[in-house]
């Protein structure tokens, strides 16, 4: 089968078309013809070395769609088919014609969802339910919540939520044109980064926000805690801005904040699995409903992922850049 690879740390130059054996599904896994992939951050930083995922793929990849075509061992009492329309979370490996998923990582494609479209879905959905809508931020309606990086993948996705829930959200983009996008997907406030930022958002909400989604850190992060509300929740996911920091925890103390973060990846799979039941239960149906849509930039042949690199790396995008797989 065709897979994207790296050929070594570096640019997006290193991303190469090779050929490897076609994949074996093991215990309680699915073999997935893959139509589509989903590009990640994780996928840059992989690429350039800093992400080595441990026990996983060396491959890039870690959301795709397409087709069940075969089923590991162990799978009697599976609820999946060959011939079901799937989209899965991965460790690696999804820049490929075909893809061994965890079943507990899986989702179906709703009926009203093109297949190619939902490898936009697993990566955000994932990140977004685990980190804003389970303990310790649990953001409820009638909340305020912040977005950074509302046109992202993943602020798409939360903005949307953040609606459908009843919370009300601002976020934050490198544009105008993007902070208009972030209002239409449901921010009640968007500013841009570039201007001062925070002050816009005091005047937005001067009794500060409930919970805050930052992917920057860095120099940030003394800015968020004082954007937070008492008993707010500051919950980091990464840190394109350094992840060294410096807490006063007088502030801390005084209006009684939760500062959390978490990663995706290396969390094991029944975990995974049980964030799986709950969006499924949860989130899919506002699929059904239109309130939650993929949000797609681009599409690049698989051949081309060192040109669909080049664009996330541009930060020019809205919501999310696909590889496209399989006719």
């Amino acid at each position: 089968m065709r897979v994207i690879s790296i050929k070594q740390f570096g640019g997006p130059e290193q991303l190469t078309l090779t050929e490897v054996p076609l994949p074996t599904p093991g215990v309680r896994e699915l073999l997935i013809r893959v139509q589509a992939a989903g590009l990640n951050r994780a996928d840059l930083v992989q690429r350039e070395g800093h992400y080595p995922p441990a026990g996983a793929s060396p491959l890039p990849g870690m959301e795709v769609s397409g087709e069940v075509v075969g089923l590991g061992s162990s799978m009697e009492e599976t609820r999946w088919r060959v011939g079901d329309r799937v989209c899965a979370l991965l460790t690696g490996g999804g820049y490929s014609e075909y893809v061994t998923a965890s079943e507990e990582c899986c989702l179906p494609v709703p009926e009203n969802v093109a297949i190619e479209d939902a490898a936009a879905l697993p990566e955000a959905v994932f990140t977004v339910w685990a980190n804003l809508f389970r303990f310790p931020v649990s953001v409820c309606a009638g909340e305020t919540l912040l977005i950074q990086g509302g046109a992202s993948g993943i602020g798409s996705t939360a903005l949307q939520l953040a609606k459908a829930k009843g919370i009300r959200a601002a976020a934050t983009a490198g544009s105008a044109t993007k902070c208009s996008r972030c209002i239409e997907f449901g921010a009640e406030f968007a500013v841009d980064y570039h201007a001062d930022w925070a002050s816009a958002l005091r005047e937005w909400a001067p009794a500060g926000f409930n919970a805050i989604l930052d992917i920057i850190g860095g120099r940030y992060f003394a800015e968020h805690l004082s954007l937070l509300a008492p008993r707010g929740r500051l919950t980091n996911i990464a840190f394109t801005q350094g992840s060294q920091v410096s807490l006063d925890l007088r502030l801390l103390m005084v209006k009684r904040l939760v500062v959390t973060g978490s990663t995706l990846r290396s969390r094991p799979v029944a975990e995974k699995g049980e964030l799986r039941n709950e969006i499924e239960r949860e989130v899919w149906p506002l699929l059904l409903t239109g309130q939650l849509r993929p949000i797609i930039e681009a599409r690049f042949p698989l051949e081309q992922a060192s040109d669909a690199h080049r664009l996330m790396e541009s930060g020019t995008h809205v919501g999310k850049i696909l590889l496209s797989v399989s006719p």
